[in-house]
């Protein structure tokens, strides 16, 4: 027989593993495109500046070589005037703009920075790219020799042209990788939502399976498929569902001997135990004719003998809960004349303070409610302290009954186990009036109603027992759901 489902906690919201695996899919991808990108660019954009570097400068030196030998050895101004209008008229192609320097003469366009004209006295020709109004410009200086390998001759030619062309080329090389970005994110989305799905597939079908065990499946397995972690772990999920599936039918097996064994005891203890109690009776009767210490014996033997009598009762009882063979016999009682009536067969009318209103009606087991009310009552007075007070009244669709002492409270360690079986705060108060099942027996019996019993020290002082019980018969209130 399966356990009855139980209730899964409501999942809290989670954010999507399958998303996030396409977002970390897109966004190596997306890193990886802008690396490429990026140093594609960066070749790209030194390949295009060298080469319009490389040619300005080789054009500007055929033109120098071409006309400075023509130049006077001591050249004037105008003789450098000259020359700069016959290098700006066969350099209009290019439309760059130069000039001349010979000592302290120049002659054409200015603007050249100082450091260009050191760097160029210092020998050999010298490239600097520079930043004007937003535009990038290439300045080249170039010292001319008179005759190819005569040496220097003092006259340095400088020009200076726009590379908007070239920066136009660049920005149309970002755009284009701009522009294929987009694409291939929108093809990378495909191979990551295809893994992202054959990755998180087999999360998912370990997710439902273990939502299965959760609620009492424990046969349920899982198809093996492949060699990586994934199969590993779906591998050891089988193994360890196995285990439980084992462990489960042997805590049934054992749970079910041991019911067996408590019933079955229970069952054989009762008819010695009632031939006991009849013997017992009729020595206490006669107890008072006896001497002393017999009389004390007989009086011993009468009290263990009830206290065995109680035991067994219980026994049989949790035996019956255990079991889900015990019933319901419903009757409509009125709850105040219930609660008097259990005080007053135990004689406990004269300890108890009742605050029982009249009119509080529910359909009850009676004989369970005096089991329920006797065991709290009971043991308010033999562990609690005066006063004990019963309240009892409807609370909605519920009604309540209160019990509660005067004495020193439950000690907080002990509050979560006082329900628990066989369980005594004073592990030393091994001889106590007892069995340690009153408390079990009456939860089970409030819970068997559809109800609650709980424990707790109120403000105050004392123990206060709660039960809680519906007002309406389970069935009634089936009946009214549906």
């Amino acid at each position: 027989m399966r356990p009855a489902r139980s209730r899964l906690r409501p999942r809290r919201p989670v954010q999507s593993l399958r998303t996030r695996l396409v977002l970390t899919f897109l966004a190596v991808s997306a890193l990886s495109a802008l690396l490429t990108s990026a140093l594609t660019f960066r070749q790209a954009r030194a390949a295009i500046l060298d080469r319009a570097q490389d040619a300005a400068v080789s054009d500007l030196r055929v033109q120098t070589d071409s006309l400075a030998p023509g130049l006077p050895a001591t050249p004037s101004r105008s003789d450098l005037t000259a020359l700069v209008k016959q290098l700006d008229l066969v350099g209009e192609s290019r439309q760059w703009r130069t000039s001349a320097e010979y000592g302290d003469l120049r002659a054409g366009a200015g603007g050249i920075p100082r450091e260009l004209r050191t760097a160029a006295r210092d020998g050999g020709t010298v490239r600097q790219r520079v930043e004007r109004h937003g535009e990038p410009w290439l300045l080249i200086a170039m010292p001319v020799e008179r005759t190819r390998g005569s040496g220097a001759s003092g006259l340095t030619v400088y020009a200076a042209l726009s590379l908007h062309d070239e920066k136009t080329d660049i920005a149309a090389l970002v755009t284009a990788a701009q522009a294929g970005a987009v694409p291939a994110l929108l093809f990378a989305l495909v191979p990551a939502l295809l893994a992202a799905r054959s990755l998180l597939r087999p999360v998912r079908r370990l997710r439902s399976a273990a939502e299965e065990i959760t609620g009492g499946r424990l046969d349920t397995r899982l198809p093996v498929t492949g060699r990586d972690e994934l199969a590993d772990l779906t591998r050891t999920f089988n193994e360890m569902a196995a285990t439980l599936e084992r462990d489960d039918a042997e805590l049934r097996r054992m749970g079910e001997n041991a019911r067996r064994f408590a019933a079955d005891v229970s069952h054989e203890l009762r008819t010695p135990l009632a031939a006991m109690a009849a013997v017992t009776e009729v020595l206490d009767e006669g107890a008072a004719d006896l001497d002393p210490d017999t009389a004390d014996a007989v009086r011993l033997v009468s009290d263990e003998t009830r206290k065995l009598t109680r035991l067994v009762d219980d026994l049989m009882e949790i035996s019956r809960f255990d079991a889900g063979a015990a019933a319901l016999h419903l009757d409509e009682v009125d709850l105040a004349t219930s609660i008097r009536k259990t005080l007053q067969l135990r004689g406990w009318s004269g300890q108890v303070n009742a605050e029982l209103p009249e009119g509080v009606r529910a359909r009850l087991d009676p004989r369970r409610l005096d089991v329920v009310l006797a065991n709290l009552v009971g043991n308010a007075l033999r562990h609690g302290g005066p006063p004990v007070t019963v309240r009892a009244h409807q609370a909605g669709p519920r009604v309540v009954v209160e019990v509660r002492d005067g004495g020193p409270g439950i000690p907080e360690e002990v509050l979560p186990h006082v329900f628990d079986r066989f369980y005594k705060a004073d592990s030393a108060r091994t001889r106590s009036h007892g069995s340690g099942l009153g408390l079990s027996v009456a939860r089970e019996n409030v819970r068997l109603h559809g109800g609650t019993l709980t424990a707790a020290n109120p403000p105050g002082g004392g123990a206060l027992f709660t039960v809680t019980l519906p007002s309406a018969a389970p069935q009634d209130r089936a009946g009214e759901a549906s």
